[in-house]
């Protein structure tokens, strides 16, 4: 299925990898969300389970092997040009934690870091985002 102007949406995984108290974010080097700093993911392949997509793509984005914990968040990122649809994405992101692996950003990837909560804001991350980093910065917290 394409991704731009899809005839249906595309269901997506994301994972929030915590570790030491640090957020890992990557930044996109490929539309959508070109150039912005975001938590790594990408489209779910027929057959694959969200939890084992959501593996596959941190190995691709990152190099890191991590174990999805829980399901932080869902939504839809739906994007529109001049009242037609370009994207639209059904969202499942995971709390995950590092299981092992060095930080290598692949070839999709501009940029990738561990950040501290108090220097999110500097990455100028969307809202939603920052909400779902938050919260699995508190999931950490808690000792879950």
């Amino acid at each position: 299925m394409k991704r731009e102007y899809p005839t249906r949406p595309i269901v997506g995984v994301g994972g929030v990898v915590i570790h030491r108290r640090r957020a890992l974010l990557i930044r996109r080097g490929r539309e959508p969300l070109k150039g912005e700093w975001s938590i790594p993911g990408g489209v779910v392949e027929l057959g694959e389970e969200l939890a084992k997509a959501a593996r596959r793509e941190l190995k691709e984005e990152t190099g890191l092997e991590v174990e999805p914990l829980a399901v932080i968040a869902v939504f839809d990122r739906i994007q529109r040009v001049r009242r037609r649809v370009k994207y639209h994405y059904v969202i499942v992101d995971y709390v995950c934690r590092l299981k092992r692996g060095r930080l290598r950003p692949a070839s999709d990837v501009v940029d990738a870091r561990w950040v501290r909560r108090e220097d999110l804001h500097r990455y100028h991350l969307n809202p939603l985002a920052l909400s779902v980093i938050m919260r699995s910065l508190e999931f950490f917290k808690k000792g879950k």
